[in-house]
């Protein structure tokens, strides 16, 4: 595979996350729209992205786009990952000339169902004490009362052993997580890290089903299609076109093998390092 193949520097829609968080995106994506030819990248050289200051992940997630549109000219570009969506989205769009998408907290969609106006929000420490998603909650959550729950360290268990574990496993790490919740009687939580997405039934088990868990999964995966469908440069491709992840830094052999393992399970071929 080489810069100029022709199967991906024809259009496309790219993803970009700290690891494999936004991988459900993709996968709801392909659902919506089999013929669009996708490429994930990992951004694994600033892997993790919600512990590091704003200019950190602002200066991280611009070198990595700048990586991907020098290698494939996606007709759009999905930042499937809660923490650079919130802290550098609008610098994003003012620097790179094309369509973006992201993923913010579901904070609105939570307030629309929400029967007693409590609201829990799961996601990484930058992405909790972002004014982003502190207005967010002002302008659509005003009448509830929200409790905050910083995981950060939940989203390496989930790069490291998670994705595999067995499903008691899964559901015992996230007990602790969501205690606070269940204490402060939130009758919905909102998934605000994409890592979350992949341990979504190990939340409503921990929860249990008094407690509703939503995320931003469909509205991404929807809007993505309507920039894609609705006017964007290119031509679609048909589905026979090979998805691919690619990586940015370095794995060591477990790593990697779990990237490997991983991309099946989403019909994607392994890129290596971009």
């Amino acid at each position: 595979m080489t810069d100029t193949d022709p199967q991906f520097t024809s259009f496309c829609c790219a993803f970009l996350d700290s690891g494999v968080g936004g991988l459900p995106y993709l996968r709801q994506l392909k659902h919506l729209s089999p013929g669009t030819a996708c490429i994930y990248v990992a951004d694994t050289a600033h892997f993790p992205y919600g512990e590091k200051t704003p200019q950190q992940v602002s200066a991280s997630a611009a070198e990595t786009v700048e990586k991907i549109l020098a290698r494939f000219s996606p007709g759009v570009l999905v930042v499937a990952c809660n923490t650079i969506s919130v802290t550098a989205l609008d610098a994003l769009r003012r620097t790179f000339p094309l369509p973006f998408v992201g993923t913010v907290p579901a904070i609105k969609r939570a307030a629309a169902i929400s029967k007693n106006r409590v609201i829990g929000l799961l996601a990484t420490e930058r992405t909790v004490e972002n004014p982003y998603t502190r207005k967010l909650a002002h302008d659509f959550a005003a009448d509830c009362r929200m409790i905050y729950q910083p995981a950060s360290g939940l989203v390496s268990l989930i790069e490291k052993r998670l994705l595999f574990a067995a499903s008691g496993e899964r559901v015992d790490a996230v007990r602790p997580v969501v205690r606070p919740f269940l204490e402060g009687g939130a009758d919905t939580v909102v998934l605000g890290c994409t890592h979350f997405l992949h341990l979504s039934d190990a939340f409503q088990t921990a929860l249990g089903s008094g407690v509703q868990v939503v995320d931003s999964l469909d509205g991404v995966a929807q809007q993505a299609c309507r920039i894609l469908h609705g006017g964007a440069s290119g031509t679609l491709l048909p589905p026979a076109s090979p998805d691919a992840l690619f990586v940015t830094g370095p794995l060591s052999p477990e790593q990697e093998e779990n990237y490997r393992r991983i991309c099946p399970l989403f019909r994607l071929q392994w890129g290596g390092m971009l």
